[in-house]
């Protein structure tokens, strides 16, 4: 490695005639020896921008945290003078502007993105090496006349700044490579997730996060023909590079494919001439959409991961299994060599990657793949989610229109029956065909049922946008041709004027926007009561959760009551309906005991160790950034000393809480609870409550008892071979299941009798005997993805979402998590009911 170095460095002492230094000129230490804090890598490649002709560093966002988001833009300074123009020619060819390219030059567009998971840190060390050589040494100069590199030095500076900051506080003097020393021992939550926690990784198609939705923006005013994600694995592990394991996308094509072994090809013989390990075709599949390989590769990219034995256990030196010390340098070095490879290969290869990726785009316009043709959204039905699903498809750069006419399919099929028959298309319904650029997006995030080519994968197999978004749709084998123009609203008619003062405000319970303006008018401190079944008045059916702002309540805002109410309903979207009389046509009226008051809940959410990072992100990130409602961050630490009085609302995210819960604590949680105390449980948070006094949670019998004592003992005979295998026919990595619904419930208030849920493990519990099985699976539910054959028997007769009273208050399962990386937005108003909706 000293010897790697050596040539390295001699290599850089090549005159460029430009004043750029080295980073180690710049930085004052070598690369390797440090980590480099943000700010000091954003000086670094701002200078070199500065000072080379062939390098220009924008800022195309900002993080949560308020770091800036770069890219340079590095190419020879011949093509910097034409830059816009080359960009715009190579999208006018792919057919995603309009014109007639006025370039004709072959041009390779490259993307190198570093770091997504901020503790594999050793990626953003990398790129300003990988930087400075491919503008400093003239060998490599030279590819830069035909290709133009998009480099973004770090994905996720604020989860790299937190480990980076942590280690330079742990560090020994000098730095200690024995695993059990302090700086090996990365605490809760880790560097590899963003500001909320979020994997930005997992974030690439959902565009949940700030740093996701600035980072696509600019993507899509390039898509590249090559890009390649680097990231860190296992400190035992070697070096992985494409091409990737099976199961791949039935949707990447043969030519992705053939690349993929290519490129592999040039980075092995690099590695093969320094002697270093690495391997290929395991572990990293090409099949989850969200992923930075699977993502610019189903947007007609050859689309790569990287992964560098190492992460954030490695520090600057690790004694790793086999005895051997890994090195931040020795890290560095493998990341180095793959960028520079896939520059050049790319750069050798240039004509064939334009010419295919301008056929991937072309046939995806003229001749789309699959058995359907259009996909139809009833515009009619859940207007909320129709509009929150449309604004995704503008994010995602989507082609939609609308019916013009009714339209009538001979066969369809339909998401919410799963099955295939008639469609009739009605004026206003969403129309998205496949007929357009991105079709091959379209047909990934539409398909109703996924297909893998090997159960073996490492993410969740089952994503349809109609069963996340929960929108009545079809998949059409027929060709529709959408209306340019909305022909007429989707959302809830305009609200009648009434005269005099009102008497009460009405919002129906419907969608996430009704949530939000709910929590914006209780943080103004408007009261609310809601209607605990449906009602009628003045010839409109008002469903069971329609919120009720009544004057008499709001005293203490009497002045401004009749402009904070419509005014909000405007700002957010959401039909707010002005009454004259509490005396309803049907049902009953607005001063019956069924119309229950909802009081602003104080909520406290616990965080710490004992608690999925993952999952309390998702809900920090929901109470902050998407319904706008206070919450209170309760450090599990601390969690023995906090006064359960001070909350309404208790939330445990996933996660094992064991040891926290211990006997004297759960006895005051049920105390708590029984004085009317709210606990919502998610995911594996639900198993503390299984079996324990006062709680109504059980296991689902197990057939163990019932089965023979011959297959019992032939169940032992596994091949060690198989033993991956073996896993899998017991794991359930991500399906969609159709779950039952009590809508009577107020857990289920605003939603249709059947729910989608996703889920991502195998807990199974049977019905609760004294509580509300408001969301159950019931048998041959599954509708999409795979679930092992042992897995099975666990997704019959489940409960998914129930409610347990317990004196004045009530404990909430979530079995499944409504929250799933952000994206599973049919679960958003189930989880506000949970929050606001007090039965």
């Amino acid at each position: 490695m000293k010897r790697f170095y050596a040539l390295l460095f001699g290599l850089l002492l090549f005159q460029s005639g430009y004043a750029q230094q080295s980073p180690q000129e710049f930085l004052g230490y070598p690369l390797g020896s440090h980590f480099t804090p943000h700010h000091r890598v954003v000086a670094y490649v701002q200078h070199v921008a500065a000072q080379s002709p062939y390098v220009q560093v924008q800022q195309f966002g900002e993080t949560y945290e308020g770091r800036p988001l770069l890219a340079l833009t590095v190419t020879s300074p011949a093509n910097q003078q034409r830059l816009e123009a080359l960009r715009t020619a190579h999208l006018q060819r792919a057919g995603l502007l309009e014109g007639t390219p006025g370039l004709a030059d072959n041009v390779a567009i490259v993307w190198l993105s570093y770091g997504v998971h901020g503790n594999e840190s050793v990626s953003t060390e990398a790129s300003m090496l990988t930087l400075y050589e491919l503008i400093s040494n003239p060998e490599k100069r030279q590819w830069l006349d035909n290709t133009v590199v998009i480099m973004d030095p770090c994905l996720n500076p604020d989860g790299r700044e937190r480990y980076v900051h942590w280690y330079q506080q742990t560090v020994g003097y000098p730095n200690n490579p024995h695993p059990d020393a302090w700086e090996h021992q990365e605490p809760w939550p880790r560097g590899r997730t963003n500001h909320y926690y979020f994997d930005l990784n997992r974030d690439w198609a959902w565009q949940i996060q700030q740093e996701s939705q600035a980072r696509h923006k600019l993507y899509q005013q390039w898509l590249p023909h090559v890009h390649a994600d680097f990231h860190e694995m296992g400190p035992s592990a070697s070096y992985f590079f494409a091409p990737s394991a099976e199961p791949f996308h039935k949707d990447v094509t043969p030519w992705q494919r053939e690349f993929q072994q290519t490129i592999g090809r040039n980075h092995a013989k690099y590695f093969d001439q320094a002697g270093w390990l690495y391997f290929t075709r395991e572990v990293y599949d090409l099949f989850y959409p969200s992923y930075g390989d699977t993502w610019p590769t189903l947007n007609g990219a050859i689309g790569m991961t990287y992964e560098q034995g190492g992460s954030g256990r490695a520090g600057l030196a690790l004694i790793v299994a086999d005895g051997d010390t890994l090195t931040l340098d020795e890290r560095l070095a493998h990341h180095y060599t793959t960028g520079l490879s896939t520059v050049e290969i790319a750069s050798q290869h240039a004509d064939r990657l334009t010419s295919e990726f301008d056929r991937f785009f072309s046939e995806s316009t003229r001749n789309p793949r699959g058995t359907f043709r259009t996909y139809a959204i009833s515009a009619g039905q859940h207007p909320d989610a129709v509009k929150h699903l449309t604004t995704y498809l503008d994010q995602l750069g989507i082609q939609y229109g609308y019916a013009g006419r009714a339209a009538s399919s001979r066969r369809g099929y339909n998401y919410m029956t799963g099955q295939t028959g008639a469609v009739q298309v009605q004026p206003g319904d969403v129309l998205v065909s496949a007929y357009q650029p991105r079709s091959t997006m379209v047909k990934t995030l539409f398909e109703p049922t996924t297909v893998l080519s090997d159960s073996l994968t490492y993410d969740i197999t089952a994503w349809a946008l109609p069963y996340s978004f929960g929108v009545q749709a079809y998949a059409l084998p027929e060709r529709l041709t959408p209306q340019a123009a909305q022909p007429t609203p989707t959302t809830s008619p305009a609200a009648p004027s009434v005269e005099g003062t009102p008497y009460a405000y009405l919002i129906p319970w419907t969608g996430l926007n009704d949530a939000r303006l709910l929590a914006h008018l209780l943080n103004q401190g408007v009261r609310f009561r809601y209607a605990s079944e449906p009602f009628a008045l003045g010839g409109t059916t008002y469903g069971a959760g329609t919120l009720i702002a009544l004057r008499d309540d709001n005293g203490a805002v009497r002045a401004q009551f009749d402009t904070l109410v419509p005014n909000a309903g405007t700002r957010l979207d959401v039909a707010v309906v002005p009454i004259t009389t509490g005396w309803v046509d049907q049902g009953r009226d607005l001063g019956s005991s069924f119309v229950q008051r909802l009081e602003a809940p104080r909520v406290g959410v616990l965080a710490g160790p004992e608690v999925s990072s993952l999952n309390f992100g998702e809900t920090w990130h929901f109470f902050e950034r998407q319904l706008g409602y206070p919450v209170t961050v309760l450090p599990t630490e601390s969690f023995g000393r906090v006064d359960l009085a001070d909350y309404d609302v208790l939330i445990l995210p996933e996660g094992d809480y064991g040891d926290l819960l211990s006997e004297a604590r759960r006895t005051e949680l049920t105390d708590w609870l029984r004085a009317g105390g709210r606990l919502i449980a998610t995911g594996r948070a639900t198993q503390a409550f299984v079996g324990q006094k006062g709680y109504g949670l059980a296991w689902q019998p197990s057939d163990s008892a019932t089965r023979s004592e011959a297959k019992q003992l032939n169940s032992r005979l596994k091949t060690y071979g198989q033993r991956d295998r073996k896993e899998a026919s017991a794991a359930i990595p991500g399906a969609i299941f159709k779950t039952s619904l009590d809508t009577t419930h107020p857990l289920a208030f605003g939603y249709a009798p059947e729910y989608y849920t996703l889920k991502q493990d195998t807990l199974a519990y049977t019905y609760l005997t004294k509580g509300w099985n408001v969301g159950v699976i019931k048998s041959e539910a599954l509708v999409s993805g795979f679930v092992g054959r042992k897995a099975q028997p666990k997704t019959s007769q489940a409960l998914v979402f129930g409610v347990q009273p317990m004196g004045r208050g009530s404990v909430v399962y979530l079995v499944d998590n409504p929250l799933f990386r952000g994206f599973w937005h049919s679960g958003k108003l189930l989880y506000c009911n949970a929050v606001f909706l007090r039965e």
